[in-house]
């Protein structure tokens, strides 16, 4: 099942893992491995790049990062093909992606002079900057009958869907709670009309895709191999602005 009808579905920039991600979960579709044996694969790709940027280390880090993003798309691929969609791994994945981008930022700021004032505000404005993609991206799916494992407004708890357990979604909805409630609260209060919308159109869609995980980590990855590593956190401050000019767009159209 795609995430969007293919009448609907828009060009993703964030999402350029994908093709390959769908070689790889169509490679593995009759083998063993789970969509969550993808989301440690992607979980370790992230921590060796982490590893490359303490180290100085940065066409490795670059490399890895963009397997982080194809592994990050194989995983949904692989859960799709197999017809095992979760909310185990999509709290998984979710909460990895958090650490990930945290560790990234706090080895950001250890090799280069950025303070850590900066580098926290830095770092909290990807996470808006997610979580305003995501916000909107949920809710053209849930109203266009996509896939439906992410909710526009995670309150509750899921009842676990065949093949996991309720108490592993129990740990992982907690989890995601505690790391993802704020941003998802500060956004929700920046435009609470959106979930209103019946749909947004594909350019909009487009264009805020910027804020993708993926796009972030391709502008990390470019920086870092164009000696513009010391820059990486003063950028993503100035980029966040753009999330006024976005919900500013939305509120228009």
């Amino acid at each position: 099942m795609s995430k969007l009808p293919s009448s609907h579905k828009f060009i993703d920039l964030s999402d350029y893992g994908r093709p390959i991600g769908r070689l790889i979960a169509n490679s593995l579709k009759d083998t063993s491995i789970t969509p969550i044996h993808v989301t440690i694969w992607f979980l370790v790709a992230g921590l060796i790049a982490i590893y490359c940027i303490l180290f100085n280390h940065l066409w490795f880090a670059a490399f890895f990062l963009i397997v982080k993003s194809i592994l990050d798309a194989a995983d949904g691929e692989l859960a799709r093909v197999k017809n095992t969609p979760s909310y185990t791994g999509r709290f998984l994945d979710s909460v990895s992606d958090i650490i990930l981008n945290l560790l990234i930022f706090i080895a950001l700021w250890y090799t280069t002079e950025a303070h850590f004032i900066y580098t926290f505000i830095a770092f909290l404005g990807i996470q808006l900057q997610g979580t305003l993609y995501n916000y909107y991206y949920v809710i053209l799916r849930n109203n266009l009958n996509g896939d439906t494992t992410s909710r526009v407004f995670e309150h509750e708890t899921p009842i676990a869907l065949k093949g996991e357990t309720q108490r592993n979604v129990n740990i992982l909805f907690a989890l995601y709670n505690f790391f993802y409630g704020t941003f998802d609260k500060v956004i929700h209060r920046l435009d609470p009309g959106a979930f209103k919308s019946k749909r947004f159109p594909s350019l909009f869609m487009s264009a805020i895709s910027i804020f993708g995980l993926g796009f972030q980590l391709l502008i990390i990855s470019a920086m870092l191999i164009l000696g513009y590593k010391d820059d990486i956190i003063a950028f993503f401050i100035w980029y966040t602005l753009l999330i006024f000019i976005f919900i500013g767009i939305r509120r228009l159209l």
